[in-house]
């Protein structure tokens, strides 16, 4: 008990959270008279994962991408589509980083790569200053349900459920997230739209044609995926290669003395994750010995009696994580944990994949530590409270989405295969 105090503690004043999971699964295993060889052993089990080559390959390529001029480059493709409609440009801000944040993986990357682009042209179409922070502070988050998003990958590797059904999964509840946000948006904004003069096919035809390396990336990508056709580290590897290419070689906007800086960047997301990730495993095997999952199932069953009520506590829960714990820790610290809890309530696994990401997006949101609100008021020199009021509505609105997700499972597994 004191040295899970004294741990608590630790993680309460900032210690790394790979240390306090490494410490604790090293007390566990000294407690019951093991060898700690075994720990080092157990770490490197990561080695033996089949898909763990796709997550520095895709977080490479979203970071590539995000240094090149591939978002002005989509935000102008969207917008010839898109703008001219009744709070337009809204929904091309959500369409936009929703593709964004689904390469990329992070929401932060988005706000910061888009929101230099979107923020000033919202605000100079007349839209809301209130209204333009919420919506981008909002937007980075949305994507991470949609493949080929890091998130995804790594909860199909912590949950051993494959990630190409999880990929399928998200496509449904992704969309109801990106449409509820639109419809909202439209609604607010329905006064702002641009005379229909404006939708030009000549600029849709110059926006596609400067855009025309960048098109075929989520349909080879993606396509290949969904059809089975590759797997997803096959899918990651010509991701890579291809937006290098397009990006170094082509557009060359990337100079290659600049690409071991962007490698450099990626990769510390990368190491940071994969040492969670390592210890996670341990501590994953340390806790299914000692028959921790079978102790929590039988705490739980005695305070709910059926699935929705399972369900409701499990999203008060995550809302909470979420609002203290990103998204990677919260993958590999909690979810070997509530796997057999969520079997034993005949919540199928891949359901249960997609309400979990899709509440901890929320926790990107959240006060008063939400990542999202703190970066956005970095980013544009806002006041934290008053990101907390703008970004406010668009938090009701994805809770309800959430909800919707949570209690409709047909909407995750329709398209999974039985």
């Amino acid at each position: 008990m004191i040295v899970a105090a004294a741990l608590l503690v630790l993680a309460i004043l900032g210690a790394p959270l790979f240390t306090i999971i490494a410490t604790s699964a090293m007390v566990g295993l000294h407690s019951e008279g093991s060898d700690l060889m075994s720990f080092a052993l157990n770490f490197l089990e990561i080695a033996t994962l089949d898909f763990l080559v796709a997550i520095p390959l895709f977080t490479f390529a979203g970071y590539l991408l995000s240094e090149s001029d591939a978002p002005r480059r989509l935000v102008r493709m969207t917008g010839s589509l898109l703008g001219w409609m009744p709070g337009g440009l809204a929904v091309v801000a959500l369409a936009a980083c929703a593709f964004f944040t689904a390469f990329t993986g992070g929401s932060g990357v988005t706000i910061i790569a888009l929101g230099a682009i979107l923020y000033p042209a919202l605000q100079h179409d007349g839209y809301a200053d209130r209204f333009n922070l919420g919506l981008v502070t909002s937007s980075g988050s949305l994507g991470l349900l949609f493949a080929p998003s890091l998130p995804i990958i790594l909860y199909g590797v912590v949950s051993e459920v494959p990630i190409d059904q999880l990929f399928l999964a998200g496509i449904l509840p992704g969309m109801l997230m990106l449409l509820m946000l639109a419809g909202y948006s439209m609604w607010v904004n329905r006064g702002i739209r641009k005379p229909l003069s404006a939708f030009s096919g000549r600029e849709i035809l110059a926006a596609f044609r400067e855009s025309a390396w960048e098109i075929p990336l989520p349909f080879v990508v993606l396509g290949g995926i969904y059809s089975g056709k590759l797997m997803v580290s096959e899918a990651a590897a010509i991701t890579a290669v291809y937006v290098f290419v397009v990006e170094c070689l082509i557009h060359r906007e990337v100079a290659l003395r600049e690409l071991t800086q962007v490698v450099r960047s990626s990769m510390v997301l990368v190491g940071g994750i994969l040492v969670i990730l390592g210890v996670s495993i341990v501590s994953t095997d340390y806790m299914i010995g000692a028959g921790i999952p079978q102790m929590l199932l039988e705490w739980v069953s005695s305070l709910v009696s059926s699935q929705t009520s399972f369900l409701l506590l499990l999203l008060v829960f995550l809302l909470v994580l979420g609002a203290i714990l990103d998204i990677f820790s919260a993958i590999v610290l909690v979810v070997p944990l509530i796997l057999p809890i969520a079997a034993g309530f005949d919540v199928h696994p891949v359901h249960l994949g997609i309400v979990f990401l899709a509440a901890m997006e929320l926790g990107y949101l959240t006060p008063p530590v939400g990542l999202n609100l703190f970066i956005s008021s970095y980013r544009f020199e806002k006041p934290i409270l008053h990101v907390y009021s703008a970004t406010f509505p668009f938090l009701m609105i994805l809770l309800m989405s959430v909800i919707l997700i949570a209690f409709w499972p047909s909407l995750s597994l329709w398209l999974v295969p039985a």
